[in-house]
């Protein structure tokens, strides 16, 4: 039962500069093992490779968040190689393909790795717009799939309301817009007029609704006074900049992402627009961490998917993270986004749901049996303790935010350490079973309704 509290105890409550960001324990963890902890393995195992198909951005300004997932799946895939493979024996190997070449050639693709390429394994996916296409597909061909991100409340709730195979890390999207308002209510709790500007498609709408729901319980009186809606890879963003600028918001949210983010902040900086307003982001800091140059203001809620932010928790509160970040930084030379956290966990999870099964029944277990011990199951990752629900096959971890601040040990902007808040994903996020739209409501989806009708009273 999730907990029923007024605006004032809500904002009161949300943790700020939160030390840890697990909030339970599991036995797996996203990681390498010792090598005097080897696992056990229960009966016969086949020595044959285990294939699996990664769909991601390799090329475009999405790349900013499909390179980080690419080497984050690598880094795990050659950590348990290293091992031996799933339960010493099944290596992994990895089909990529580029999602820049669009939804229907994603879907074809798909296709091609299951009956060409014989995959058992389809991970990935980044934009909202590709998942709902891709999970009906996972479904009919049997596939067992664990995407990234592609976080799109639509997934679950329209396209594969029952989903027996397909299966998402990354938090839930509606969760994303609540974590930003949450953090620019308790930052800003006199900014009224909100101005917007998303992308043109299932991600910004969404990021905008599930934003403005929550801000306005949050922050009674406010009103959207300025939208804009540019196409995603937009290069050009001075006839946005100009028009919010002209309609004078108190604050802006903006779920502008990628390489996209990158040419908006540029631009604005030349408009004087942080100056004007104050800012807030679903994914300022989505992209890979030196993406982000010096010159970006401090002082901007800087969204993370409401994922993980490779500085959070600080060194020495959470190991998993702190020897994640080591080891991604060794082998690539840079630093962890939260797509390389979702596709690093991924194949952990998987690894865990494969090592029970093993124990329960012996040999290699049918996918009826890693699907079992992945419903349910729990793991502690770089981000935290990363929890998948019975009900809708959703990962689920509490959310974080912070705001810009330079700091010399960095070449570019992290999150300032007091300012770092942490909430708590039963308190922004629809509970179990929740009615699914279509059902006995029609809104956009079922957070939307229940944002709407139950939360904060």
């Amino acid at each position: 039962m999730q907990r029923q509290v007024d605006r004032r105890t809500f904002l009161g409550s949300v943790g700020v500069g939160a030390a840890v960001a697990a909030t339970g324990s599991a036995t797996y963890f996203a990681g390498p093992r010792p090598a005097n902890a080897a696992v056990k393995v229960k009966g016969n195992v086949p020595d044959t490779p285990f294939k699996t198909g990664h769909i991601t951005f390799l090329t475009g300004p999405a790349n900013l968040l499909g390179e980080p997932g690419r080497k984050g799946h690598l880094l795990a895939a050659e950590e348990i190689n290293a091992e031996g493979g799933f339960l010493g024996k099944r290596k992994i190997e990895t089909i990529f393909a580029d999602e820049a070449a669009g939804t229907d050639a994603n879907v074809k693709e798909f296709r091609r790795m299951k009956l060409s390429e014989k995959i058992d394994l389809f991970t990935g996916v980044i934009s909202s717009g590709n998942t709902p296409a891709l999970g009906p597909v996972a479904e009919e061909l049997g596939v067992l799939t664990v995407f990234n991100d592609g976080c799109t409340d639509f997934l679950f709730d329209k396209a594969v309301p029952k989903p027996k195979y397909v299966f998402r890390v990354t938090n839930i999207q509606s969760a994303d817009g609540v974590t930003s308002a949450v953090g620019a209510a308790k930052a800003w709790p006199e900014a009224k007029r909100v101005g917007s500007i998303q992308p043109d498609y299932s991600y910004g709408r969404n990021v905008h609704e599930h934003f403005m729901l929550a801000y306005q319980k949050l922050v009674p009186g406010a009103a959207s006074v300025s939208e804009a809606w540019p196409k995603l890879g937009t290069t050009d963003f001075t006839a946005h900049i100009t028009k919010l600028i002209s309609d004078k918001p108190d604050v802006l949210i903006c779920g502008v992402w990628g390489g996209d983010y990158v040419a908006f902040y540029k631009q604005a900086l030349r408009f004087g627009l942080f100056e004007k307003m104050k800012v807030a982001t679903t994914l300022a800091f989505g992209g890979q961490p030196h993406a982000i140059g010096k010159d970006h203001p401090e002082g901007v809620l800087a969204g993370c998917h409401a994922n993980y932010f490779f500085t959070f928790p600080a060194k020495g509160r959470w190991p998993i993270n702190d020897s994640f970040v080591e080891r991604y930084f060794k082998r690539w030379s840079e630093y962890p986004s939260f797509e390389a956290d979702g596709a690093y966990t991924s194949l952990y999870l998987l690894k865990a749901a494969i090592e029970k099964a093993n124990l329960l029944a012996g040999g290699w277990p049918e996918d009826e049996a890693i699907i079992a011990m992945l419903e349910g199951m729990g793991i502690d990752a770089p981000s935290g303790y990363t929890y998948i629900r019975p009900d809708n096959h959703q990962g689920y971890k509490d959310t974080v935010i912070g705001m810009t601040k330079n700091d010399p040990k960095y070449e570019f902007p992290v999150w300032d350490p007091k300012s770092i808040i942490t909430i708590p994903i039963r308190d922004i996020t629809a509970p179990p079973n929740w009615p699914k739209p279509g059902t006995s409501h029609n809104e956009s989806t079922a957070a939307a309704n229940w944002l709407k009708t139950t939360w904060l009273g």
